[in-house]
Formats: C-alpha cells, structure tokens, sequence
C-alpha cells in the first residue's frame, strides 16, 4: 500500500501503545465528555469517578472556571519559551509560594509528576554540592517510571527495570504498620523505628555523601497512610543530618489529605526543603508540574548555571489552569469539604469493615482519600492477592462497579477511594451503598 492509500484504522486499540496493560488486552470504551464527578462514554455510558481516574481529576471533570480560564488565555498567548516571563506562570508560583509559606523560595515548573521528582533531586545534588549525592527513599513507593522515577520507586512493577535506572539511589523499608517491617504491633513505634531507618542510613553511609531523601508524606497507590509520628521524625532526623527532605505531593497535594499539602498536617515540624506537584496542580484539566522550593535551597541555586528544563516546561497555558485552579478550590471551600467528606467517608468504610471480614484495615480519610486493604483470612493477614498482580476477586469487583456505573481504583490486594473533591454527596453515599454490597458478596 503507498502512502496515498493508507487509510488510518480509526479506533485506538489499533494505532495507540497504550501504558500499564498489555497491548493485546486492552478494552476501553472511548470517553467523549463529563461533568464534577461523572463521565461518559460514546455509547452514552454515565460512570461515577471515585478514582479522580489517575487518583488527579481533584476537582472533577471539565470545571467551568478551569475551561473558561483556558479558553481566555488561549485567545491571549498559547506559548513563550521559560527564556521569557509568562504573566500566568508568575501568577502561580506567587500563589503556591504564598500556600506553602515559603517565603523568598521558588517554584520550577515541569510537565508532571515523574519530571518534578527528578528535578527536585537534581536540585538538591546541586545546592547541597554532591553532585553524586545518594538519595534515599522507601520501599513499595511510586514516583513516576521515568528513568529517575523507576531508580526511586520501591514498586514491585518497576523492579526488572531498576538496572536501566539512574544510580546513587538507595531504599530503606516503610512505615507500614498493617505488616510492619520492624515486626511491631504498635503503629506508632513502626512509624518511628521506619523514621529511625533512615537516621541510620544516613549515620552509616555519612551525612556527606547523602543529599536529600526522598518520601510521600500521604496518600499514595502504595496504600501506606503513615501514623502522624513518622513525618515529623522523619524531618527532625534529616534536619539533623543536614539533609534536604522532598516530600512527593504529586498525588496527596491539593485537598486529598484534608491540606493544600499534606506535610501541613504536621505544621512548622512538617515543613520539607522542597516538595514536588502535579496531578491536582491543575486537577488535570492541563498536564503541569513544579518543584516548590525553600528561601535556602532558592539561594543555594540562584549563583547557578542550570542545566535544565523542557521546551513545555511552565507553559502558560497550563499555568493559568493552575491559577484557576487554585481559584476553584478556594472559591468552593473544596479544602475543608475534602476533610469534611473524608470524615464520612472513614466512617462508612469503618462500618463495612466490623461486617466484612475480607477487609483487613481501612486506612485514611483525613481528606477525600482511603484504602481498603483486602485479607483472605483477618487473623493471618494473608492478602487477598500479590501486590504486583489484581486478586481475581478483586478483578470481579471492579468489573461488577463499572457495570453498575461506578469506577473504583485498585492495586494488588487494595481498594483506593480517590473521589473528586466535588463529589455531591449523594453520589459518595450511592458509591460506598454498592461498594458495601460487593464487598459482602465477596468469599472472607
């Protein structure tokens, strides 16, 4: 066939490599429009997101404000290069720096998640002047699959593509007090001793060839919600060691841990040296990331050349989504509604949990975010199914939610809720009904 006579197959299984799935078992109908938490498909198919999709829709789907603050910046300046101000661009990192408290600090803008967290750890090589600095950060975390971001995921997933990764970069295990490394049974204690870990590594290798630690401070699709000791321990010991911490707010930022940012749940004691953005940034609607650094890390770098950046980096038009949706959340209390929800919420999934045996712990509900975690047996903890692979049952469950209209995200042997943070509150009560139901149609 020449080139004059191709004809494009038209539909997406047959011309996109799709991520995360394997090509030849891909099925998924085509999403042709949606509204605050609901969706749609071509076949006029209505489903109600209680994933945020990838855990980012934080204010729902297609926001008047968001769409209407495009749409104005598109009609006045598409583009200009990071070689040039961009007034939306300015406008936000003043707003994120102003959220933050960071005082004198600076923002860098990225694409995404993956890129702000490789950003942030070249940013701490550079100010801390260890260019070969090792960067230490837990087991079972997620923090993007670039190259960077496989090196510092703990992931199961990623493990095979570890040696194509970048190097200097080391893990220590999680606060994970449901089946903690330590061997407590006490949460608190597994989250100290998980904090102590690495205080230790850093004594051991010297503070000197450390430089920065990298962690998700709250929510997270590792499941892992820590005791509210192992934040503030975890920057006592850093602080300690003069090493910078970055805490991975790519998915915790924005109202889903009940904050702008979930290390202020901690306040002063809390406070990183930089932390990373995405997903909520712009609540999708735009793909947009940024590295929020402190006064001291900003001057570290100003006398720097830095080598750096993307072409797309700080677009305006994403920036201005960013503006507006700052905006949005503010403008609809979506900070304290997520707290308020997220109350509800754990309540609800505390209650399925003293009928349902197949649920080991809930975990969360500070904001709009919980884990079920799912058990074979209560008493020995068994999972229900391989973290790197969906348990059938699970499987089942979530095919019979989408059937009924409902999508829920899961991992392994977990069930996480990451509705929009606009969710009516009806809609979360119909959600949690039917999840309720399938969960007591489950073996356990």
């Amino acid at each position: 066939m020449t080139r004059r006579e191709f004809r494009p197959a038209g539909t997406e299984r047959d011309t996109v490599l799709h991520s995360w799935c394997v090509q030849d078992e891909w099925r998924a109908p085509t999403v042709v429009g949606g509204e605050g938490a609901w969706f749609w498909d071509e076949d006029g198919r209505r489903y109600l997101d209680c994933s945020s999709l990838s855990e980012c829709c934080n204010l729902g789907h297609q926001h008047p404000h968001l769409v209407r603050a495009i749409q104005e910046q598109a009609a006045r300046l598409c583009y200009t290069s990071n070689a040039w101000g961009a007034e939306p661009r300015a406008r936000l990192a003043a707003r994120l720096l102003e959220l933050a408290g960071f005082e004198g600090g600076r923002v860098y803008f990225t694409l995404g998640g993956a890129d702000a967290n490789e950003s942030a750890i070249k940013f701490a090589r550079w100010a801390s002047d260890k260019p070969d600095g090792l960067i230490l950060a837990r087991d079972r975390s997620y923090h993007g699959a670039s190259f960077a971001g496989i090196s510092l995921s703990g992931d199961a997933r990623l493990v095979d593509q570890r040696a194509s990764g970048i190097p200097g970069v080391r893990h220590v295990p999680p606060p994970y007090a449901y089946r903690c490394p330590f061997d407590s049974a006490d949460a608190r204690e597994c989250a100290l001793r998980a904090a102590g870990a690495v205080s230790d590594f850093i004594a051991r290798e010297s503070p000197a060839r450390v430089a920065a630690v990298l962690v998700e401070p709250g929510a997270g699709t590792n499941g892992i919600v820590a005791h509210d000791a192992y934040w503030p321990a975890l920057r006592a010991a850093t602080r300690e060691h003069g090493v910078a911490l970055v805490a991975d707010e790519v998915m915790s930022g924005f109202g889903r841990c009940g904050e702008w940012f979930a290390w202020q749940r901690h306040g002063e004691a809390g406070r990183p040296d930089l932390f990373t953005l995405a997903k909520g940034l712009t609540g999708a609607h735009l793909p947009l990331g940024a590295v929020v650094m402190t006064r001291e890390i900003a001057e570290r770098l100003a006398p720097r050349y830095l080598p750096t950046g993307l072409t797309y980096c700080g677009h305006p038009l994403a920036c201005a989504a960013g503006v507006a949706a700052i905006e949005a959340y503010e403008q609809g209390g979506l900070i304290e509604r997520s707290r308020r929800l997220g109350a509800v919420m754990r309540a609800r999934l505390d209650a399925m949990q003293a009928r349902h045996r197949v649920i080991g712990e809930v975990r969360g509900g500070e904001g709009l975010f919980a884990v079920l975690e799912l058990v074979r047996d209560r008493d020995t903890r068994e999972p229900l199914g391989a973290w790197d692979a969906m348990a059938p049952e699970l499987a089942a469950l979530v095919r019979a939610a989408r059937a009924e209209g409902v999508l829920f995200a899961v991992r392994g042997n977990l069930i996480l809720l990451a509705p929009p943070l606009v969710i009516e509150e009806h809609d979360l009560a119909f959600a949690l009904d039917l999840l309720d139901r399938l969960l007591g149609a489950m073996p356990g």
